[in-house]
């Protein structure tokens, strides 16, 4: 394929761990061509000196305000929270045909007031925002071209919504105590941490944190209304577990109307029939993180329990892949129309 036919991307904060594999995988992307990588220090150094997996001759770290935005026909933005939506701000009039895939907060949260009291942050786009689409691809993809604008989801949330939302849009589980489990590799807190976490033996052991005002909760809590319409009690229990990346959570639900196990995972197999990515075990499969690590793909196993009518839903993905950086380029073949898995693996 010629480079002229090529999507021009750009990809700002190149070189944390998300940006690290966005870029790996950018490389590889048959219909891609990468113009820019970016970042506030190392300017001027190769990617290949962060990522010894990256070995194509790349754009060198440049600084943002390098960037000819008549030069591109994408951006991604791979960047603390509150820093995504002031360039884009700043963008999106200059060039009407660029388009934007968000891996921060941004654009998750439709309640300013939500998002400014979880993040601390206040937002300085907020007439952007109906322009964006917070998108699970399996959940979005019919309506994701009409937005310039995608907000990619937390790791957290993805993990949950894949096997959940479709189970509480039909009703088949009970939706007033609903208990969610995670636990993911430390990758997930960024490379900063050490500031954010001062217990000892940060990694080499497991941690539990923030149960009650989790900054996931708020998207989580505002997605699965979407499928609800009503209020849907959960609590939601995050752990760091002392392995690089991969995510695990575990759902505790009770099913409606005597629904068995076998009900569930036969809906979910027709509701997923033509989703490449998520993959439903049989009943009772034991389940790990170890075989989606460095995929795009989610494994979702349904457990029984001692007691009747309840259940535990296993659900394994790669957070820095399907929870991040995957998910953002099957965003991106869906706003082409590409093949959704283009790319991937």
């Amino acid at each position: 394929m010629s480079i002229y036919n090529k999507i021009k991307v750009a990809v700002i904060g190149a070189t944390g761990y998300t940006g690290l594999d966005l870029v790996l995988m950018l490389s590889k992307h048959p219909k891609i061509s990468i113009k820019y990588l970016c970042a506030t220090k190392n300017l001027g150094k190769s990617i290949k000196f962060f990522d010894k997996r990256i070995n194509k001759n790349l754009p060198k770290i440049s600084p943002v305000n390098k960037i000819d935005l008549y030069k591109l026909d994408l951006i991604f933005l791979s960047l603390p929270n509150g820093e995504a939506q002031k360039l884009i701000k700043k963008y999106f009039f200059k060039n009407k045909r660029l388009k934007f895939i968000d891996l921060s907060a941004d654009f998750r949260i439709l309640n300013f007031k939500t998002y400014e009291k979880n993040y601390k942050l206040k937002h300085k786009a907020k007439k952007l925002v109906k322009h964006s689409l917070y998108s699970i691809p399996e959940l979005n993809k019919e309506i994701i071209n009409k937005f310039r604008i995608i907000s990619n989801p937390g790791c957290y949330p993805t993990s949950i919504q894949i096997p959940l939302a479709p189970l509480i849009k039909t009703n088949m589980i009970k939706t007033n105590d609903i208990t969610i489990d995670s636990k993911s590799g430390y990758s997930g807190a960024g490379k900063n941490l050490e500031k954010k976490f001062k217990h000892k033996n940060l990694y080499s052991s497991t941690f539990a944190y923030n149960p009650k005002n989790h900054r996931h909760v708020c998207e989580i809590e505002q997605e699965l209304f979407k499928y609800s319409k009503k209020k849907i009690n959960f609590s939601f229990n995050p752990h760091l577990l002392p392995t690089f990346r991969g995510i695990l959570t575990a759902i505790y639900v009770n099913t409606n109307k005597n629904k068995s196990g076998n009900n569930l995972r036969k809906f979910l197999i027709k509701f997923y029939k033509n989703s490449k990515f998520v993959k439903i075990l049989k009943l009772n499969t034991p389940i790990g993180s170890g075989n989606v690590l460095n995929t795009n793909n989610c494994e979702v196993s349904i457990c029984e329990t001692r007691i009747k009518n309840k259940f535990v839903i296993f659900s394994a993905i790669d957070n820095l892949v399907k929870g991040a950086s995957g998910q953002a380029i099957q965003n991106m073949n869906l706003l082409y129309k590409f093949p959704e898995h283009l790319g991937l693996k």
